[in-house]
């Protein structure tokens, strides 16, 4: 299985349309299918589904979609690890964040890093702890930002310097938001809204196993979309301070849990990871900023 067979795969994915994918690709059709079909025979599983004038996936064929794209963004960092190796002053940095108000003092790092040296370039991931750690691991991100304790076994760690606080976000003209915090009982019957993470993880340490007795309206990942759901009436929005627009002029406002709940913020790398030359400078600044792995 090549490389480039993946490549060719990948792009009559997204395209679903042979003729463009080998526009795409710069190969005549005939080519490009012959490319296909061998790869569908070495795996033994039919890929595609062809119709008149397009093609879709099969079960199989998402599948390999889906290694496929981690497989060719892993060659594509090792080329560019192995073409900055000797370049001390430029490079790419791939980080895997969290949602935090606290990633402000990682973009004001980056900030100052990137006055330092012109070449260096970094690359953004969103996702929650199960996404982002699972990219570090298989070596798709360098470093991932957390908001749930790290296994210090396995990586690098360093904290941020202050927490995330807990709260309701609401319609500004429900009753619950002339209080000026949120107990436990204010919450019953309400529909909620919630990250997976923060409903099985942190909010159990605020409540226990009186979770049970709350209603999970729904889980999303980002907590702009669940405050747009939150503005309609859907529900309320169990989340970070900071993480959605609570101005007068948005029609939310944020209440905090009483008692306060926090979660703390980390960054983490992988231990005995050979890092570029951009790269070991960025640790540098980092534990110099935010102090020693411990």
């Amino acid at each position: 299985m090549e490389i480039r067979t993946l490549r060719y795969f990948l792009e009559a994915a997204r395209e679903e349309n042979m003729s463009k994918a080998a526009e795409r690709m710069h190969i005549s059709q005939s080519a490009l299918s012959k490319q296909l079909k061998g790869l569908e025979e070495e795996l033994g599983k039919k890929l595609f589904v062809r119709h008149s004038f397009s093609i879709e996936l099969t079960e199989e064929g998402m599948l390999l979609r889906k290694r496929a794209e981690d497989l060719l963004s892993m060659a594509d960092k090792i080329t560019a690890e192995f073409a900055s190796m000797d370049d001390i002053i430029g490079g790419n940095i791939y980080f895997g964040c969290a949602e935090s108000y606290q990633i402000r003092h990682l973009a004001a790092l980056i900030k100052r890093f990137k006055k330092q040296y012109p070449g260096f370039h970094y690359h953004i991931t969103s996702g929650d702890t199960e996404q982002v750690t699972e990219k570090l691991d298989k070596g798709l991100l360098d470093f991932a930002v957390l908001v749930e304790r790290p296994d210090y076994a396995k990586y690098n760690v360093v904290k941020m310097p202050e927490s995330d606080r807990w709260g309701l976000v609401m319609p500004a003209g429900c009753a619950l938001a002339q209080k000026d915090c949120i107990t436990f009982e204010d919450l019953l019957g309400l529909p909620l809204f919630c990250s997976g993470q923060g409903w099985h993880a942190d909010l159990p340490l605020w409540c226990g196993e009186r979770i049970n007795e709350l209603t999970l309206e729904g889980s999303f990942r980002l907590s702009y979309n669940a405050s747009v759901f939150t503005r309609e009436g859907l529900g309320y929005l169990l989340t970070f301070e900071h993480l959605v627009n609570t101005s007068s002029e948005s029609g939310l406002v944020f209440r905090p849990l009483y008692p306060e709940l926090t979660t703390d913020m980390f960054i983490i790398w992988k231990k005995h990871q050979v890092f570029t030359p951009i790269a070991e400078r960025f640790i540098n600044e980092l534990q110099k900023e935010f102090g020693r792995n411990y």
